[in-house]
């Protein structure tokens, strides 16, 4: 066992006899109101026109994640890239539409990267988190920036604010995990109640770790026999990262504000694809983040409120390789990005069942590179929202439309100049309960695409400034049924099933124009069926025992239906998209005590265009499983906890020669006050 691991063990295993004596005799039958608690924090408060997916409170706790990017596995209609290892970078996609057309907000502020269009989801830790909701389509509310108009599916991170029960002015936490790959992560969260309108946050995270693990690469051939095999140690797989944020919370008559700064600075060894021979190629990269924003929502009237929002963000990526694809040439490479951005929303109510929300934004993004005959792009985006939304008891209507313009110019003379963009984009949300408030059928059209990135459109020798923006056309149909049951073991219920079919123009792809030439082009098409099943059940066994249980299954076709020369793979299911996926969460609390386990499954697929037998990658389960103890000792709170993950020690790999961690180990110690 790691030495790090020896100290929280050791006190893991000496807290069960202390902890014991440490509770009074109240505690030796059920705390209901505990109970209580977990079972309102579990159940689904949904009050848009569609139904989120959502993991808060005691979910996010019972994962065995520390990132944002390990925890959004558990929704449906969700596909993860993981390069494996711990440090090694994260991206999300929602129904196969790729990594560009999510929208990641932070505290409802976008996070952005014009750079790539991608946001590594590897970096933000569930320490200071109370919730991530993920949104098909869009949130479904219309008082919203109109960012928030903009993207096809939506990933919400919502931090924790400062809550002060009765005469407490102070809340202080900290956590310490240690475990396999040499893992050391403390993390301090402290707050503060500087008047009863005003509150202060305060939270930072330490992570290194060697990242060393032990693989097994297997290779098979088109007829299933063993192409070739390779065992050994993971190496520059090490992290060392910083995190730290700042907030500040206030509030006024009828409003609220908030002003965060974050700060990110990390090194990495980025390790290369497991070959057959030789040594494995390596890299490293530095990244430094850095933004600060705020918002202030105020209500002046009961039918008139508004809201606005503003950020600042310097992002910055050096990247190093010294032998590139066993060639002598040199990558040393570093990027400096920079983005303003600014919203303001108005919603208007002129009867209760009406509203009506005019939001405007305005976003300035630039990237500068070390790189020779670099563009230097700056772009200029104008974004302007008109919704409007009925409700009429049993049915629901909501519309928007979103008008997006884009300027852009370079310094370098030698790429084209690109065309500025005008486009206006509509959605339409509805849902109706027929016959009980239990019970409710939704649906959506929306229409939205995505910018070229600055990569798409001016990275080195394949990008082209001529590129158009790629659009997709969504629909979607589906219910949703949620029941509390006051009888009985089972207290609630929630089921959520959606059919969508989705179509992609204009798909932005790399096309070889001759050999060893690849440039970026708008050829592809994708055409994407599928189908999302979202259920959660709650269950008070006893007076002393809950059981919690939460499954997601999802069915995507993504078929590439590009026609004209590129015929090889029409109709082929598009790289990494597994046609089933599943997962499952189980929780069992007894008292003080929890025990988790989770279990996720990604069906077979193909890790290129061709659907051929030596493209094909098997299919991959993990199961992981946990337990805590909780404990008081006077105004202290302990929650000690064990985690094994990867239980069953499975060879898999998630993109094709990129080995996973086989079983590991990590231990918990968090001490709240």
């Amino acid at each position: 066992m790691n030495k790090h691991l020896y100290s929280p063990a050791l006190i893991f295993l000496l807290a069960t006899p202390i902890s014991i004596f440490s509770q009074s005799s109240k505690n030796d039958t059920v705390n209901t109101k505990v109970i209580e608690s977990i079972i309102i924090n579990m159940k689904r408060q949904e009050t848009g026109v569609i139904s989120s997916q959502k993991l808060s409170g005691t979910e996010l706790e019972k994962l065995n994640s520390t990132s944002v990017a390990d925890a959004v596995r558990y929704f449906s209609g969700i596909q993860i890239k993981d390069y494996g290892g711990i440090g090694g970078m994260k991206t999300v996609n929602i129904r196969a539409m790729g990594s560009q057309h999510v929208g990641v907000f932070y505290d409802g502020i976008p996070i952005g990267n014009a750079q790539n269009g991608t946001v590594d989801l590897g970096r933000f830790s569930l320490d200071n988190l109370e919730s991530i909701s993920l949104y098909n389509g869009q949130k479904s509310e219309i008082f919203q920036a109109a960012k928030d108009f903009g993207s096809s599916g939506s990933i919400y991170l919502q931090s924790r604010t400062p809550v002060f029960k009765g005469s407490k002015k102070t809340n202080f936490n900290l956590n310490y995990r240690s475990g396999s790959f040499g893992v050391v992560n403390p993390s301090v969260l402290f707050e503060q109640k500087l008047s009863n309108k005003v509150s202060l946050s305060l939270n930072t995270e330490y992570l290194t770790g060697d990242g060393k693990y032990k693989y097994y690469q297997r290779v098979a051939l088109p007829d299933g026999s063993l192409g070739w095999e390779r065992k050994g140690i993971r190496e520059n797989g090490d992290i060392e990262a910083l995190r730290a944020e700042a907030g500040v919370f206030g509030k006024i008559s009828n409003g609220s504000w908030k002003l965060k700064t974050y700060y990110y600075d990390s090194e990495r060894g980025v390790p290369g694809a497991i070959i057959k021979n030789g040594p494995i190629p390596s890299s490293r990269q530095w990244d430094t983040n850095f933004f600060v924003q705020g918002s202030f929502e105020k209500e002046i009237s009961p039918k008139y409120k508004f809201l606005i929002n503003s950020k600042f963000a310097d992002d910055y990526t050096h990247y190093y390789n010294d032998n590139p694809s066993g060639t002598p040439i040199l990558i040393d490479n570093t990027y400096k990005q920079q983005e303003f951005y600014i919203s303001t929303a108005h919603q208007y109510s002129p009867y209760k069942f009406w509203k009506i929300n005019l939001s405007a934004d305005y976003q300035y993004n630039t990237l500068d590179a070390n790189l020779r005959q670099f563009a230097y792009p700056q772009r200029n985006t104008e974004l302007i929202a008109l919704a409007t939304q009925f409700d009429l008891k049993k049915f629901k209507l909501q519309g928007s439309v979103l008008g997006t313009f884009v300027q852009e110019k370079i310094e370098n003379t030698n790429f084209s100049i690109p065309q500025n963009r005008s486009e206006f984009t509509p959605t339409v949300f509805a849902s109706y309960q027929p016959f009980a408030t239990d019970f409710k059928i939704h649906g959506f059209f929306k229409r939205i695409f995505r910018m070229p990135t600055f990569n798409d459109l001016y990275y080195a020798d394949i990008g082209s400034s001529q590129l158009k923006p790629e659009f997709t056309n969504q629909y979607d149909l589906g219910f949703t049924f949620n029941k509390d049951f006051q009888g009985g073991i089972l207290k609630n219920i929630n089921l959520i099933a959606d059919a969508y079919y989705n179509k992609i123009h204009d798909k932005i792809i790399a096309v070889a124009r001759e050999p060893f030439r690849w440039e970026m082009s708008n050829l592809g098409e994708v055409e994407i069926k599928g189908a999302d099943v979202s259920a959660q059940a709650i269950w008070l066994i006893s007076e002393n025992i809950l059981f919690s249980s939460r499954f997601t299954y999802t069915f995507t076709e993504a078929l590439n239906i590009t026609k004209g020369n590129i015929t090889s793979y029409y109709r082929n299911q598009i790289p990494y998209t597994a046609k089933n996926n599943g997962s499952m969460l189980l929780g069992l609390t007894y008292k003080e005590w929890q025990l988790n386990y989770s279990y996720i499954y990604v069906g077979e697929r193909y890790n290129m265009s061709q659907n051929i037998p030596e493209n094909y990658e098997q299919p991959w389960y993990s199961s992981d499983i946990s337990g805590t103890k909780e404990f008081n000792l006077k105004n202290w709170k302990f929650r000690l906890g064990l985690e094994v993950n990867n239980l069953l020690n499975q060879n898999y790999s998630v993109i094709r020669n990129y080995a996973m961690p086989g079983r590991n180990y990590r231990v918990n110690l968090r001490i709240m006050f």
